[in-house]
């Protein structure tokens, strides 16, 4: 604030916008042109400030905060070069349709003629992982700008917003904060004829209802249960979803697979497709002489609640339309498994099997395990009523700071996140984050010592086993990752399991203690024990 004349400059107009709009969280890794924002921050105790050592933690840990949250929190990043640090989580978050404000700090108005060593074209790198993008050239309309972002995170259900502050539009004086919180426009009214084209669709053999976003979330998962129980249709949702309640008395909802062989065979006997909250699937990658389509050529398909923010409406008018009405019957649901841990000797299923059956009700299940989720998840869906939440984008290196978003937003929840070890060496700093705010977080690290994924897709097309090359580009040994050692340097308690027994002691004991904490599983020691 400038004393002599009691005016806020830019960067306090932008806090309190914030706060106003219900924002307190700020996500950050500011640099030299960012400091009157952060003196800005500074100023106001209400606004909560967390740093991640590196821009993707950054990135990474307010998709996972507005996950969780069901609001945006801010990030700020430094410049051209810090956003590109950041590039990869925002657009995991875009695919997730998470709701995001990136603020971004640039050179004053006045310098970027210059060409100084950081200038860089913020907004063409901003513009392919954000639905919104604005530079803000006066202080005076700062807040307002704020304001729009803010509005334009929240739009549709979930969007990323990018605003560009330069460093004089932040200190200048003449800051205007917008008050009140700012809402989206509502969403469009669901077209009845849609609807009943739909429920015609879903009463004939072979339809399916995709399903993601709120749809599978309560309570609109229950609604989909109740349809599918009306009309006989199958529920199938995306590979991965950004949040979906998974575990004991959730309704069963098929996943398509990540292997385009097993999408093709699941999705085999579809005629009648009709997405609500999701796109039409397609297979991750292309394949020579594999579609890119898994549906059938020949299936009708139609939309019904292409974004997030109509899902709710549409699945409501839709069960309306059908007279589903009837409770979920318990075939429907998922059921409890074992609550007895697996024994003996270290491998997947059985870890699956003792997270099972030890996770706590209403836990966070962070999935970034990659390779490892064909072996762990099938024991998953039996364990007690959890909050899934998994890799939408494609980009590795989202689990150790989505798990850390999760857990300050949820703290008094436990996170426990499925890591693989080549991604987690994206974003290892999110480790120290962890430690500084005692996130509730429990990391089962997977460690195989290999881009294993990578080693199945040099087979897929058609060149067999790997060789010297190629295997120095996907193996991660000489020297292998001493992960209690990289755990315990960021201030994580760490151990190490070399047998079921050990790890279901380990994790019995992590979920009883607050703040994190990290268990190597190394399988592929196991695996070469076993041989």
């Amino acid at each position: 604030m400038d004393m002599k004349t009691n005016q806020l400059n830019g960067a306090e107009s932008l806090v309190e916008t914030l706060l106003a709009a219900g924002i307190d969280t700020c996500f950050a890794n500011p640099g030299t042109s960012e400091m009157h924002l952060v003196g800005a921050l500074d100023r106001y105790s209400r606004m909560r400030c967390v740093l991640g050592l590196f821009e993707g933690v950054v990135t990474g840990a307010a998709d996972g905060y507005a996950r969780m949250a069901g609001r945006p929190a801010a990030s700020l990043l430094h410049l051209g070069p810090g956003l590109a640090n950041g590039i990869a989580n925002l657009h995991n978050a875009r695919k997730a349709g998470t709701p995001m404000l990136s603020i971004v700090g640039d050179h004053a108005t006045y310098h970027r003629q210059y060409d100084a060593p950081l200038t860089s074209d913020i907004e063409g790198l901003a513009r392919p992982v954000s639905h919104w993008v604005r530079t803000s050239m006066r202080a005076e309309d700062l807040g307002a700008d704020a304001a729009a972002a803010v509005a334009a995170s929240r739009a549709g259900g979930g969007a990323v917003a990018t605003l560009i502050v330069p460093a004089d539009v932040a200190w200048n004086s003449g800051g205007q904060p917008a008050g009140g919180r700012t809402t989206p426009a509502h969403a469009p009214a669901i077209d009845e004829a849609a609807i009943a084209k739909a429920a015609a669709m879903l009463r004939k053999d072979g339809a399916a209802l995709f399903l993601a976003g709120p749809a599978l979330l309560e309570p609109s998962l229950s609604v989909a249960g109740r349809i599918a129980q009306a009309t006989g249709c199958r529920l199938i949702g995306p590979t991965s979803a950004a949040r979906a309640r998974r575990g004991a008395g959730a309704v069963a909802v098929e996943r398509v697979p990540y292997v385009v062989d097993r999408a093709l065979a699941l999705l085999s006997g579809v005629k009648q497709a009709v997405f609500c909250g999701m796109a039409e699937p397609v297979a991750f990658f292309a394949y020579p002489g594999k579609p890119s389509l898994v549906l059938p050529r020949e299936a009708n398909k139609m939309t019904l609640g292409a974004k997030a923010s109509e899902v709710a409406a549409a699945l409501d008018m839709l069960a309306d339309r059908l007279g589903a009405t009837s409770p979920v019957p318990a075939g429907r649901l998922l059921e409890r498994g074992s609550t007895e841990p697996a024994r003996g000797r270290l491998e997947l299923e059985g870890v699956g099997r003792s997270i099972a059956a030890l996770l706590p009700d209403d836990a966070i299940l962070v999935d970034e395990s990659i390779s490892a989720s064909f072996k762990l998840l099938p024991a998953l869906k039996h364990t007690a009523p959890h909050d899934h939440l998994q890799l939408t984008g494609g980009s590795i290196g989202i689990g150790l700071p989505l798990a850390t978003g999760a857990a300050i937003a949820a703290p008094h929840r436990k996170t426990v996140c499925l890591q693989a070890d080549g991604s987690a060496m994206y974003t290892l700093q999110a480790l120290w984050t962890q430690a500084r705010e005692r996130a509730n977080v429990v990391t089962v690290l997977l460690a195989n010592g290999t881009y294993a994924t990578l080693h199945r897709e040099f087979a897929n097309v058609g060149f067999g086993a790997p060789g010297p090359n190629a295997t120095a580009m996907i193996d991660l040994d000489k020297p292998d990752l001493d992960w209690v050692r990289l755990a315990e340097g960021m201030g994580v308690p760490a151990t190490k399991a070399d047998s079921l027994d050990a790890f279901n002691a380990a994790f019995a004991a992590a979920l009883k203690e607050d703040g994190p904490s990290l268990i190597v599983v190394s399988y592929a020691e196991a695996q070469a024990a076993a041989r």
